[in-house]
C-alpha cells in the first residue's frame, strides 16, 4: 500500500495544529535552529490590542468555504528520497460532514487505489491486488503525523483555514502582507497572509518539542475565484524531519455544491487484509 500511504500524506499533511496553549520564550522557540530554512523574526511585537487580533482573524475566518459538496481533479507529486512515487492523479469528491471518495490513477497503470473515509473510519481498495482494509480514522493521523479529525480532513481538501484559530501570541504587519504567529501544544505556526484580502500565502510549522524537530513549510498559490469564494489551486509543501520531503497538489478542476461526481460503490469479491 505505499502508493496510497504517499498520496493520504500528501492530501492531509497541511491540516494544522490545535493551537491551546501560550508559550513565554516565543522568539527563542521560533528562531530555534532546524533543517529548514526559517523566517527568523529578530523583534516580534507584542500583542497589545485585543480588539486587532480578533479584527485580524475575524477576517480570515471569513475566507472559510461554505459547501455543501465538493468535487476535484488534482496532480500529485510526490519526492522523499527512496520513497519517491511517479506523478499520480486523485479524484475527489465530498460530501460535507459525511464522506470523502478519493480515486487514485496512474497515466500508465490506469486506477491503483480507491479510498472512503467516512467520520471513523477509513476504507481502502487496491484495485491490482484485489485487496480491501479497514481502519479507524486514527490511521490517518499515524499516516500524516499530525492530529486531526474527519471535519479537519474535509476542510483540508477544499483549502479551509482549519489550523488558524483566535491563539495570536503575535504579529507583524507590512505593505503588503501580515505575519501573524501562533504557538500552540505540537506546532509553532507562522502565516503569512495578504494584507488586502487576508488570503493565506504561506504556512510555517515547527515542532514546539526541539527533540523531534520536524518542520512543514506550505505555500498557497493560484487561488482562483469560485462564486464569492477564493481556491488556492496550487499548494506546495516541504517536510523534513530526518529527511525532506517534497510535495506538490495541484487542482486541474474544482466544484462546489454539484452532485457529486467521484463517488462510487465499493468493490466486491475483495479480499481483506
Amino acid at each position: 500500500m505505499r502508493y496510497l500511504s504517499f498520496l493520504l500524506v500528501a492530501l492531509v499533511v497541511a491540516a494544522g495544529c490545535k493551537t491551546v496553549k501560550k508559550v513565554s520564550a516565543v522568539q527563542q522557540a521560533f528562531t530555534q535552529k532546524d533543517t529548514m530554512p526559517r523566517i527568523i523574526i529578530s523583534e516580534v511585537p507584542k500583542v497589545d490590542s485585543e480588539a486587532i487580533v480578533k479584527n485580524i482573524m475575524s477576517k480570515v475566518m471569513k475566507k472559510k468555504i461554505d459547501f455543501s459538496t465538493f468535487n476535484a481533479k488534482l496532480k500529485v507529486d510526490y519526492e522523499g528520497g527512496e520513497n519517491s512515487m511517479p506523478t499520480v492523479t486523485a479524484y475527489v469528491s465530498i460530501k460535507k460532514d459525511s464522506i470523502v471518495y478519493v480515486k487514485i490513477t496512474h497515466p500508465i497503470a490506469g486506477l491503483l487505489f480507491e479510498v472512503i473515509v467516512n467520520k471513523d473510519s477509513v476504507f481502502t481498495f487496491d484495485i491490482k491486488h484485489k485487496i480491501k482494509q479497514k481502519r479507524a480514522i486514527a490511521y490517518l493521523q499515524e499516516v500524516a503525523k499530525i492530529p486531526f479529525d474527519f471535519g479537519t480532513l474535509q476542510d483540508v481538501l477544499v483549502g479551509n483555514p482549519i489550523f488558524l484559530d483566535s491563539n495570536v501570541v503575535s504579529y507583524k504587519s507590512s505593505v503588503n502582507q501580515l505575519l501573524v504567529l501562533m504557538v500552540g501544544d505540537v506546532f509553532k505556526h507562522s502565516v503569512t497572509l495578504n494584507n488586502t484580502d487576508f488570503r493565506i500565502l504561506h504556512s510555517k510549522l515547527d515542532d514546539v518539542d526541539f527533540n523531534r524537530n520536524r518542520t512543514c513549510d506550505i505555500t498557497f498559490e493560484n487561488y482562483q475565484q469560485d462564486n464569492e469564494y477564493q481556491f488556492a489551486a496550487y499548494r506546495r509543501i516541504t517536510i523534513a524531519e530526518k529527511s525532506i520531503t517534497d510535495i506538490t497538489l495541484e487542482f486541474k478542476e474544482h466544484s462546489f455544491n454539484d452532485p457529486l461526481k467521484y463517488a462510487f460503490t465499493p468493490p466486491k469479491n475483495f479480499k481483506l487484509k
